[in-house]
């Protein structure tokens, strides 16, 4: 499974990419607005840290507007992946720049069939939001597993990049499922780390050490 952080934070940006962990990231104009940066500036800043894809949503809600937003984004980098949302003049967008050569990460996706449509305009990623799901009381993740297997029927090469995560429950069941892509905050990335039982043999394992007098180097 691919790790994308789901922030326009810089900091936390260079910090996960330390790690060689960070496969991409992906922005929407609510965390543009919550980094208070010029949108253009920090994808540029971003797609120059992280090689992978780095998701820059399009704001236009008409096909001739997503298109000419679109071509301004693609060109800051070659790993410009170009978010659309799953609307009628959204595919006809997709299907255009893909056929282009672009990467398009088609989002707000909530239903298999809208997934579908996705796949059949050529999406490079699918973007099906669980944490929203469970918010109005339906199991995100059973909308993981009817994609999955939509896709699998099909052979389809868009790639299920698992959003709107809200904690590292979401990331296993996701990854159990075959999940080709996960997006979180950096803060739940971080939570995959913990574990209380590391924690404690860590403690014990540096008390034992310390109790023998020794060093290392």
């Amino acid at each position: 499974m691919k790790f994308f952080a789901d922030t326009a934070e810089i900091a936390d940006i260079k910090d996960l990419q330390d790690t060689g962990l960070l496969d991409g990231v992906t922005t929407n104009p609510s965390l543009i607005k919550k980094s208070g940066r010029d949108f253009i500036e920090v994808v540029k800043e971003i797609a120059g840290i992280c090689p992978g894809p780095i998701s820059a949503e399009v704001v236009a809600l008409d096909h001739a507007g997503m298109m000419k937003e679109a071509e301004t984004l693609r060109k800051l980098a070659d790993n410009i992946a170009i978010k659309v949302p799953l609307t009628i003049d959204g595919l006809k967008t997709c299907k255009a720049l893909t056929g282009d050569g672009t990467m398009v990460n088609v989002t707000l996706c909530f239903s298999a069939n809208q997934a579908l449509l996705a796949a059949k305009a050529g999406a490079s990623f699918i973007s099906p939001f669980v944490g929203r799901h469970d918010d109005v009381g339906y199991p995100g993740i059973e909308l993981i597993a009817d994609i999955r297997t939509i896709y699998d029927n099909y052979d389809f090469g868009t790639e299920i990049l698992v959003a709107s995560v809200r904690n590292p429950i979401h990331v296993h069941d996701a990854a159990k499922l075959g999940a080709d892509v996960m997006t979180a905050p950096p803060s739940v990335i971080r939570q995959l780390f913990k574990h209380p039982l590391t924690d404690n043999g860590i403690a014990a394992f540096l008390k034992d050490w310390e109790a023998t007098g020794q060093q290392i180097g």
